[in-house]
């Protein structure tokens, strides 16, 4: 490799790094912020709240991968425009694939990367969140033994404890099960314990009341000395981890299970899940293209054009939604899996063309005026409430 090409991989891929590094940080904080009730709802400890969270990596970075390389390559290419780096590698007498070949590289790279990650890890990742998660559904002494605080257990039915003694005695039970339709059961009790033994697992309630109400109105109190609530059911249904085609493993995808309820009920997922897993990859080689055809010749400071990175971005991101389209699609719609191939392959055969034909992808230049518009647009927004704010400020300081 020479210098020169040296010397662009070097820049595009410390600002690919960069990139990819915010880019994670904003998606994954996202992310782990709607599982905060994994803990706060299931009294899970921290331990368990981050290890979720550091199983979210695997499943964003094939995502986040392809557009921090667009990211890299643009910036990269555009600053070494500016600073007319270009111009000069074309004066030389070099070929344009002295500007290509280094971006492929790293470009092949990064789809390897998503490739290994999409196949390899994120599946096991995917299948060991499920397992904290339904572990920490089934916890049922964590999930409800809480003073003061109502805790949805399923669908209809709520559970409230007053007092934990010790002993492991409760205190103070209330129970509403509404699960059975038309008919409203309400339990109170001045205390009782949960009795696990194996899969077997009681309420065990005494000294209370329960309340039953039908749809037509009727009513009824009944006293009871002790009452046993069967919890086993849907105690042994949380701790089952229902495993989605996303969670599979990619050759589990090419031989599911013919008794797969989930396959039974959705074949087509799998085979949704199977193209775009095997498609994801080339994304990064897409996006590649895209960003030379953009921002990988020499330009007059003078022409004007939107900032390459704006065109880049909006590209890839048509590109990608094009994808996310058409993987939704053949869920219901087979035929829809070719497009999942198609939607790269198509893009790349046009980038490449735009490159080879030394021609420039951008965006119309009207849309450039329009951009423009919009950003004096919001300065002058923010200059004026900068102002406002002032001045409310001088005349709060004047009158005191």
């Amino acid at each position: 490799m020479k210098v020169v090409e040296r010397y662009i991989m070097r820049r595009a891929f410390v600002l690919f790094i960069g990139a990819l590094a915010w880019t994670l940080t904003i998606v994954w904080t996202t992310q782990v912020l709607t599982r905060i009730d994994l803990v706060t709802d299931s009294g899970q400890s921290a331990l368990t709240f981050f290890e979720v969270a550091g199983l979210i990596l695997p499943s964003i970075i094939p995502i986040v991968v392809p557009f921090a390389l667009v990211v890299g390559v643009a910036q990269t290419l555009s600053v070494m425009n500016v600073d007319s780096e270009l111009v000069v590698i074309n004066a030389s007498g070099a070929s344009r694939l002295t500007v290509v070949r280094p971006i492929l590289i790293l470009a092949l790279c990064a789809s390897l990367f998503s490739l290994a990650v999409d196949n390899g890890l994120d599946p096991y990742a995917r299948q060991r969140n499920r397992e904290l998660i339904a572990n920490a559904r089934a916890d049922f002494l964590s999930l409800i033994i809480q003073e003061g605080t109502f805790r949805k257990v399923e669908d209809g039915l709520f559970v409230q404890i007053g007092e934990r003694f010790p002993d492991n005695r409760l205190g103070q039970i209330f129970v509403a099960d509404s699960r059975q339709e038309g008919t409203e059961l309400v339990y109170y009790a001045k205390n009782g314990a949960v009795i696990d033994k194996g899969p077997l697992k009681v309420l065990l309630m005494s000294d209370g009341i329960v309340n039953r109400r039908t749809q037509e109105g009727d009513v009824s109190v009944i006293h009871f000395a002790s009452y046993a609530f069967d919890l086993s059911a849907f105690a042994a249904a949380a701790s089952e981890a229902t495993l989605l085609p996303k969670d599979q493993s990619t050759s589990y995808l090419l031989h599911p299970d013919p008794n797969d309820r989930v396959f039974q009920q959705q074949p087509n997922a799998f085979r949704a899940e199977l193209s775009q897993r095997l498609s994801d990859w080339l994304y990064s080689l897409t996006f590649a293209l895209i960003a030379l055809a953009v921002a990988g010749d020499a330009r007059s400071h003078r022409e004007a054009r939107i900032h390459p990175l704006i065109t880049a971005v909006c590209i890839a991101l048509f590109v990608r939604w094009l994808g996310f389209f058409a993987a939704g699609k053949a869920v219901t719609m087979p035929a829809f899996n070719y497009m999942i191939f198609g939607v790269p392959v198509v893009a790349s055969v046009v980038a490449a063309w735009f490159i080879y034909a030394n021609r420039r992808m951008e965006l119309p230049m009207n849309w450039a005026d329009r951009l423009t518009s919009l950003g004096a647009s919001v300065g002058d927004g923010l200059t004026n409430v900068r102002l406002r704010l002032s001045g409310a400020a001088a005349r709060r300081e004047g009158s005191s």
